[in-house]
Formats: C-alpha cells, structure tokens, sequence
C-alpha cells in the first residue's frame, strides 16, 4: 500500500470521513515512534496524557502535567510530515475556566505545532470547547468512558451505557463546535447510533465498528504492553518479544566475545 502524502488538516480529516473512509488514528508520545507511524500512512497521531501510564508508569493518566504535554507533543509534531497532530489537554489544564482552557490550548497549539488539541467531555465542556473554538484552535472531545474521571466513574475500563446521556454529550460537543468526538468503552449499538445521529465523525475505542474510525494506544497495538488486554485490544506486533530477543543476543555475543568482531572495530 502507497503511504499518502497530503498533509491531514481538520477539514481533510472530516471530509474523509464524510467520503466514507474508516479514519485511523495512534498514540505516540516521541520523535522516532510518530515518524514511524506517520510513515506508515496513520491519519492521526494522538499524543494522549496515556503517557502517564503508558510511558510513566503511573496506575492513572491524573499525574501527567501540561508542561509535559507540550515536551512530548513538540516530540510528535516535529516527526509527522502528513497526520494530524492531536494533543491531549492533562487533568486540570481546562476544568477550572473556560478563560484557562483557551490559555493553556493556545501554549499547547504555539509550543507544540500540533494541529489540535483533545479534552474530555461533552455537555460539561461545551462553553469550554466554544471558547477554544473561538481562539481559532480546533477541539476533538472525549465522551463515554473518561480517564480523567476515574475516580467518580469508579475505575478505569467501565463501560457507558447511558445511551442518553452519551448522546446528548455528543450533540452538546457537536453544537459547541468540536470537530470530531472520541468514543471510549461504549457498547456498539450506542456509538453507531451517536455517529449517525452527528455530522462529525466518531473515533472509537472499544465502541465497536460503526464508528467512522478507531484509536489504539500504539505501545499496546504493537505489543509491548503484554498485561494490558482488555477486550476492544487487538495486538497487530510482539514487539516486546522481539526486543528481548535482541537484547539477550547482544548480551550473549559481548559475553563469549563475539561481539565487536572484525567487522565492527576499527584499525
């Protein structure tokens, strides 16, 4: 498959979907893993605040800070010749005002060169992602199952089920000017019920296939995550055996001495 060239803008993104095409989009959180998606032909690359846990360690995405954001989305942009740049908005970047929110997109947008940013909720953040909007910057929204809110949900990985409420999330973030929405841990009937009944597209994860695309957190896809296997999860590399395949043999050969051989020093 050709990779494409044209750069992915917010209204290429749209017009995509519009013309049927299942959007693809992946998290990546440095230099060498977003050039290496974007290469492959990603439609969007999402820097989520997932490297709390992914790349930091940490049992929930509250800890991450705005500050390494923006260190991690200035990673990603400066790789990506083609997708589009999506950056998370970390815990308490946007909840307090809507005056804070359009602030701290706005350094996010001008320290980054991401093309837009992502912040959970919907009917909660409308005046929010209204007044980002208004800045010019463009918002994808989050509804469903929110990490964010993990402590009121009651854990992480809780499916939504409040067709309702899901819908009226959407149509709230819709109205307020969002241009796409992301559907987490929705059962699939509700999220393709939602993505018919908006003009953006849906982007799911664990909300089935009637979404107009899906995102996947890019360590777990590739398998370097191998506890991680919720139900919506789908391996596509075992990259973490392969690495520990190479770094065993690199131990071995500079043990018994083999490695640097002849063909690796200089004289």
């Amino acid at each position: 498959m050709k990779t494409p060239t044209r750069k992915m803008t917010v209204p290429a993104f749209r017009e995509a979907a519009e013309r049927g095409q299942k959007l693809t989009m992946l998290t990546a959180y440095d230099y060498l893993w977003a050039g290496i998606m974007d290469e492959a032909g990603v439609d969007s690359i999402l820097v989520g605040d997932s490297l709390a846990m992914v790349v930091q360690g940490k049992s929930t995405t509250l800890p991450v800070t705005l500050d390494q954001m923006i260190y991690h989305g200035e990673l990603v942009a400066r790789a990506v010749q083609r997708a589009l740049v999506v950056v998370d908005m970390p815990f308490m970047s946007y909840q307090v005002s809507p005056q804070q929110a359009v602030e701290n997109a706005g350094r996010i947008m001008k320290e980054t060169g991401a093309d837009a940013i992502k912040l959970e909720g919907g009917a909660i953040q409308s005046e929010t992602i209204r007044g980002i909007g208004r800045a010019e910057i463009p918002v994808m929204a989050h509804i469903g199952m929110r990490p964010q809110a993990v402590r009121q949900l009651g854990g992480m990985g809780k499916i939504q089920r409040d067709e309702q409420r899901l819908l009226d999330d959407a149509r709230a973030a819709e109205d307020a000017g969002a241009f796409s929405i992301v559907l987490e841990l929705v059962p699939e009937d509700i999220a393709g019920r939602i993505t018919e009944a908006l003009s953006i597209p849906t982007i799911g994860i664990g909300a089935g296939a009637r979404c107009s695309g899906q995102v996947l957190v890019g360590p777990d896809m590739l398998g370097l995550n191998p506890g991680f296997k919720p139900r919506f999860l789908k391996q596509f590399g075992d990259l973490r055996n392969s690495a520990l395949g190479a770094v065993r043999g690199y131990i071995q050969e500079v043990q018994n001495g083999q490695f640097p051989d002849e063909q690796h020093s200089h004289h």
